[in-house]
C-alpha cells in the first residue's frame, strides 16, 4: 500500500476540495483527505497502476496535480488572483468613473467605449470563473464560480442585446459585468492572503526545515575538512559541526561538545535546555550557546519535524463533527441560489413595476451577494489555527476531531509512573537493623550497597550508585544478578551478602513495603526505600485543571500506598492503584460512560486505556505505542502544556461557531436585502463588495486564535 501525497494547484474553496474528494471516493479510494489550504490530497492507493488515472482524473476536474504536469511548468500571464483583479481593475475603473459626485465625462457613457472595456475583464473572468463553473457542473458539485459565472453572463449578455438592436442607453449594464469580476477577484486574493496567514505556524516550521548545514569530511591525511551544504543533502552518518546561532538541519546525535539549545520551534518551549554527548538534537531547534559536533540519525521524512508537519497537514484534512452539517448545506447551496434569484427575477417583474432591467440586476445582486465560500470555510479556518498554534506550543493533534472534543472533556485520568513522575528515582530513606548496638555504620552499610549494586543496571540501583557513590569499594570473590531477585555476591572470607527485594528473606521480616534489602548470611541489615521524583510541574497543572472544573484520577498499576503518596501530594481527586492493563481498560471503559474522559500516559501497558479514552493524550518521551495510540501528544515531554491544550481545543469550538454563526447569519440576511432591491441601482457591484469580504472577515476571527490568552 502506497501513501499518497499530492500538491494540487487550483482548489480555492470546500467546494474544490468536495470535487476532488467526490471523484477519488467514487475511484474506491477510502478516506481521502483533502485540504484546500493547503493545496494537499492524501490518501492510501492499493494498486500503484491506478495512479496515472487519478492524475488524469483531477486534472480533469480543473486542477493541476503538481510534479505530475507531462513538461515543466511555466509562469503563465495572470495566473492568479492578484494579477487577475490589477488588470480587470484598469479596465472597471473608466467604467465606474460617474460613481464619483460631480464627474461625469460624456464619451466614457457610449454603449460602444464600455464594451470595448468590459470585454478585456469579460474574457479574463469567464476564462477563470466560467471554467471552473463548468467543471463544477459536469461533476455534480456546483461551486461559487457558478453563480459569479451566471451573473457575469446575464448583464454582459442583456447590455450586449441593447448596444445590438441600437438601444444601449437603456440596456447598459456593462459596468455590472466589470465590477462583478474585477471585485470577485479581489475578494479571492483577499482571502488567498487571509488563509495563508492562518498557516503562518506551520510555515514557520516549514522554514525551519530549509537550512545549510555544515558537514565535515577528512581528507587523506585525516584532516577535517568542513563544506556548506543544503540540509536536504544530507544523509544519515553524516557529520555535522554546529556553532551558536545556528539552526540544527537534521535529528542528530552529540559526538563530543555541550550546547544550550532552544527547542521552541519543536517542543514549545521557550527556555534553552543544556544537551551534551550521546544526547538527541532536534532538526529545527537552534544553539543558542556552545558547538558541537553531531552525526545525523534521520533525514527527510524520518525526521521529528517532518513528523510533525505531516501529523497536523493530516489533521487539516480531517473533518471534525461540527463541519458536516456545513458541508450538507454547501452542497445544495449554490442550486438554491439559484433558484431563489429565478424566483427574484420574475417575482420583481411581474409583481412590481420596476421593469425587467431592474428585476434582472436585483436577480444579478442575489447570486453575487451569496457566499458559500463561508460556511465551507467556517471550520478549515479556525482549525487550521487552532492546530497551527498547537503545534507552535508543543502540543500535537493528530486529527481535528480531537481539537473539537477537547471542549467536552469532564475528567482527566494520569497514569503514574513517566507521567506524574520522572521516571527518575531518588532515594527517600533507609534503615539499618540494630544500629543503636554498633551493628554497622552508616557510612559502612552505604558502601556495602553500593558495591553491591554497581554490578546492577536496574533503574534503581542506577538511583543508589549516584547518591551513594564511593571510592572505598569491596572487591568481591564472586558476584552475579540474580533475575527477579537482585545482586548475590560473596566475599574473600566466604560471607554471602544480598542486595534484592523482599522474596529474598520473606522468612526474616514482615516488612515488605521497601525496595532494596540488604543481608550478610541470611541475616538482614537494613532496608533501602527509594521514590520516583514527582514532576515539577506536576502539582500546578493539576490545580489549573481544578479551577478549569476538571476533575483529576490518578490509575496506576503501582502499590496502593505509592499511589496514595503521590495523589495527596498533588491534590488529586481520586486514587485507583494495583491495576492491569486489562484492568485500566475496564476502568476506562467505565469512567468514559460517566463523562467524557483524556487519558495522560507513556508505558506500553497504558496504550489499550488511551486508545479507550475519549481523547488519549501521549508524552513525547512516551514508548511509541502509547504514541500511536493517543490523538494528542505533548512534545515538551512533560504535562505543562496539558491545560493550555484544553483550552485551545474549547477557544478552538468557539471560534468555529462564531464563523459558522457569521456564515449563516450572512447569507441569510444578506440574500432577502438584495433579491428586494436594498441594495440600489448598484446591487450588483455592492453584492460583489460586501460577498468579497465576507470571506476575509472569517479568517480574521480565526487568526484571533493566534493571539487569545489560553488560561
Amino acid at each position: 500500500m502506497e501513501n499518497i501525497q499530492w500538491k494540487v494547484d487550483g482548489m480555492s474553496c470546500t467546494n474544490c476540495a468536495l470535487s476532488i474528494h467526490k471523484y477519488l471516493s467514487s475511484k474506491g479510494i477510502h478516506e481521502p483527505k483533502v485540504n484546500f489550504m493547503e493545496g494537499e490530497v492524501q490518501f492510501e492507493l492499493v494498486d500503484a497502476a491506478q495512479k496515472p488515472a487519478l492524475i488524469k482524473g483531477i486534472q480533469g476536474l480543473g486542477y493541476k496535480v503538481r510534479g505530475q504536469e507531462a513538461e515543466a511548468p511555466t509562469k503563465k500571464w495572470l495566473d492568479n488572483n492578484k494579477e487577475r483583479a490589477i488588470f480587470s481593475l484598469i479596465f472597471t475603473l473608466p467604467l465606474i468613473v460617474h460613481m464619483i459626485p460631480g464627474v461625469h465625462i460624456h464619451w466614457l457613457m457610449n454603449p460602444y467605449v464600455q464594451l470595448a472595456l468590459t470585454i478585456p475583464v469579460f474574457i479574463v473572468g469567464m476564462n477563470y470563473f466560467g471554467k471552473s463553473a463548468i467543471n463544477s457542473l459536469l461533476h455534480g458539485i456546483p461551486n461559487m464560480n457558478v453563480l459569479v459565472s451566471i451573473g457575469a453572463l446575464a448583464s454582459f449578455g442583456y447590455s450586449l442585446y441593447g448596444t445590438v438592436i441600437g438601444q444601449g442607453a437603456a440596456f447598459a449594464y456593462y459596468e455590472t459585468t466589470a465590477t462583478i469580476l474585477t471585485f470577485v477577484f479581489f475578494g479571492n486574493y483577499l482571502e488567498d492572503a487571509s488563509i495563508a496567514s492562518t498557516q503562518r505556524a506551520l510555515k514557520d516550521l516549514v522554514k525551519a526545515q530549509k537550512v545549510m548545514a555544515k558537514m565535515i569530511v577528512f581528507d587523506e591525511h585525516h584532516k577535517e575538512i568542513i563544506f556548506t551544504v543544503a540540509a536536504d543533502t544530507l544523509k544519515v552518518g553524516d557529520i555535522l559541526l554546529i556553532n551558536s546561532g545556528e539552526t540544527v538541519p537534521m535529528d542528530c546525535k552529540i559526538l563530543s561538545g555541550e550546547a544550550d539549545v532552544n527547542e521552541a520551534i519543536v517542543t514549545g518551549e521557550s527556555l534553552p535546555v543544556h544537551r551534551k554527548m550521546k544526547e538527541i538534537l532536534l532538526g529545527g531547534s537552534t544553539i543558542e550557546n556552545g558547538s558541537i559536533k553531531a552525526y545525523v540519525t534521520a533525514v527527510g521524512d524520518q525526521t521529528v519535524l517532518s513528523n510533525i508537519l505531516k501529523m497536523v497537514k493530516a489533521a487539516q484534512g480531517e473533518k471534525p463533527p461540527v463541519q458536516v452539517l456545513a458541508d450538507k448545506i454547501s452542497a445544495i447551496f449554490v442550486p438554491l441560489v439559484v433558484g431563489i434569484a429565478l424566483l427574484t427575477l420574475l417575482g420583481n417583474y411581474f409583481l412590481t413595476n420596476i421593469g425587467f432591467g431592474e428585476s434582472m440586476l436585483r436577480s444579478i445582486a442575489v447570486l453575487v451577494i451569496s457566499c458559500p465560500c463561508a460556511m465551507g470555510l467556517a471550520t478549515p479556518a479556525a482549525i487550521a489555527v487552532g492546530l497551527g498554534r498547537g503545534a507552535r506550543n508543543g502540543v500535537l493533534f493528530k486529527n481535528a476531531k480531537s481539537l473539537e472534543t477537547f471542549k467536552d472533556i469532564k475528567q482527566v485520568v494520569f497514569d503514574k509512573t513517566g507521567t506524574l513522575t520522572t521516571g527518575h528515582f531518588e532515594v527517600s530513606g533507609f534503615h539499618i537493623v540494630n544500629y543503636e548496638i554498633g551493628q554497622i555504620s552508616e557510612q559502612d552499610f552505604k558502601t556495602l550497597t553500593y558495591s553491591l549494586e554497581k554490578y546492577s543496571n536496574h533503574p534503581i540501583a542506577n538511583c543508589i550508585k549516584e547518591e551513594w557513590k564511593t571510592t572505598e569499594v569491596i572487591k568481591w570473590a564472586q558476584i552475579e544478578e540474580v533475575k527477579g531477585m537482585g545482586i548475590q555476591a560473596i566475599d574473600k572470607d566466604g560471607n554471602t551478602y544480598w542486595a534484592g527485594s523482599f522474596k529474598t528473606l520473606e522468612d526474616q521480616t514482615t516488612e515488605d513495603g521497601h525496595n532494596i534489602y540488604i543481608q550478610k548470611n541470611n541475616s538482614l541489615i537494613g532496608w533501602i526505600d527509594v521514590a520516583d521524583q514527582i514532576r515539577p510541574e506536576a502539582k500546578e497543572v493539576i490545580d489549573q485543571l481544578h479551577r478549569q472544573g476538571i476533575t483529576t484520577i490518578l490509575l496506576s498499576g503501582d502499590r496502593a500506598s505509592k499511589c496514595k503518596l503521590v495523589g495527596d501530594a498533588l491534590g488529586i481527586q481520586k486514587n485507583i492503584a494495583e491495576q492491569s492493563p486489562s484492568d485500566k481498560l475496564a476502568q476506562l471503559d467505565a469512567l468514559t460512560k460517566i463523562a467524557p474522559t483524556a487519558m495522560v500516559g507513556d508505558g506500553i501497558n497504558d496504550a489499550p486505556a488511551l486508545a479507550k479514552a475519549t481523547i488519549g493524550i501521549s508524552l513525547s518521551n512516551a514508548s511509541h505505542i502509547a504514541i500511536q495510540s493517543a490523538q494528542v501528544v505533548l512534545m515538551n515531554k512533560g504535562l505543562k502544556n496539558l491545560p493550555m491544550a484544553l483550552v485551545l481545543g474549547r477557544k478552538t469550538y468557539e471560534t468555529i461557531k462564531e464563523n459558522l454563526g457569521w456564515a449563516f447569519s450572512y447569507n441569510i440576511i444578506a440574500i432577502p436585502v438584495a433579491a428586494l432591491g436594498f441594495l440600489g441601482t448598484w446591487g450588483p457591484t455592492y453584492g460583489a463588495m460586501i460577498m468579497a469580504l465576507s470571506d476575509v472577515v472569517l479568517a480574521l476571527n480565526s487568526l484571533r486564535l493566534f493571539k487569545k490568552k489560553l488560561q
